[in-house]
């Protein structure tokens, strides 16, 4: 009898665990009988119940989830390819329309890659490259969150935000795109290089001119002052020879004799010694 007792015992307690199931914070749950849902979703964090071995419970998470795509090939309006890597993040909003349209998170995101991928090649479809890779991108972002979302909502999710994480060009194009950016910027710097050229030698001739301003401007002062002091220079002789003729005439010969007479002067010079040269030695015995 304790025996008997003891297997009630076992199965009633893995009947109550199997019936019992918690809900936490984060998640919401869907109790199904046969694969169709026999209850409200519960929304609330707490412990619930269910029947044993019939129903069972899929649990959905509340939080924001991501959806990254794999990296895909799409035509610009000025026919050029381009491969845009995504990534979305988006809401369960309605778990029991995501349970009976996708029935879980894999569906989920199998739906929102044709989604989301649709909007975006319709939508880059519209500009440029160069228009995608600058000023329109966040524009067409907007448009494609917005487009996306409302589609998403029938299948109860919604679409948060939807970004690019990188746009390149097909390997087999990145070579000829490459060269041409060279040849672009070799042109550009044989340019910049040419003007710099130009630009020097104009510098360097407005210099020489203005080197040649200063240096005749120079000689015009220093001619002045040169005159002024050979005038002031003769002005000054003539005041001391009018002072005392002999006397002046007597120390310019001094001065002649110490030139004559100098060890740096190699040259001979033979005068008269009854030239006016040697009047001072007239008196010499």
């Amino acid at each position: 009898m304790k025996k008997i007792l003891g297997v009630v015992a076992i199965i009633a307690i893995a009947i109550f665990y199997t019936g019992v199931f918690y809900v936490t914070e984060i998640e919401e749950a869907i109790v199904v009988r046969m694969g169709q849902p026999v209850r409200k979703p519960i929304m609330k964090a707490g412990l619930n119940f269910k029947i044993p071995f019939i129903e069972k419970v899929d649990k959905f998470d509340k939080r924001l989830l991501e959806y990254d795509a794999e990296p895909k090939e799409i035509i610009t309006k000025d026919k050029k390819n381009i491969v845009i890597d995504n990534y979305a993040r988006f809401k369960i909003s309605n778990p029991l329309l995501f349970l009976q349209t996708v029935h879980d998170e894999a569906g989920a995101q199998v739906r929102l890659d044709d989604i989301i991928y649709s909007e975006l090649r319709q939508n880059i479809g519209r500009y440029t490259l160069t228009e995608i890779l600058s000023s329109k991108r966040e524009d067409i972002m907007r448009t494609v969150t917005k487009n996306s979302d409302e589609k998403a909502r029938e299948f109860g999710i919604v679409i948060v935000d939807v970004r690019i994480k990188r746009a390149d060009l097909p390997q087999q194009n990145e070579l000829n795109v490459y060269k041409r950016m060279q040849t672009e910027r070799a042109q550009q710097a044989k340019k910049y290089r040419a003007e710099g050229k130009e630009q020097a030698l104009q510098i360097e001739s407005k210099a020489d001119q203005e080197k040649t301003t200063i240096l005749a401007e120079a000689y015009r002062k220093a001619e002045e002052i040169k005159g002024e002091g050979d005038a002031k220079a003769l002005q000054i002789y003539a005041d001391a020879y009018n002072k005392d003729p002999d006397f002046y005439k007597f120390t310019r010969s001094l001065d002649a004799y110490k030139k004559i007479f100098s060890q740096k002067n190699k040259n001979r010079i033979i005068i008269s010694t009854d030239s006016d040269l040697f009047n001072l030695f007239g008196g010499v015995k």
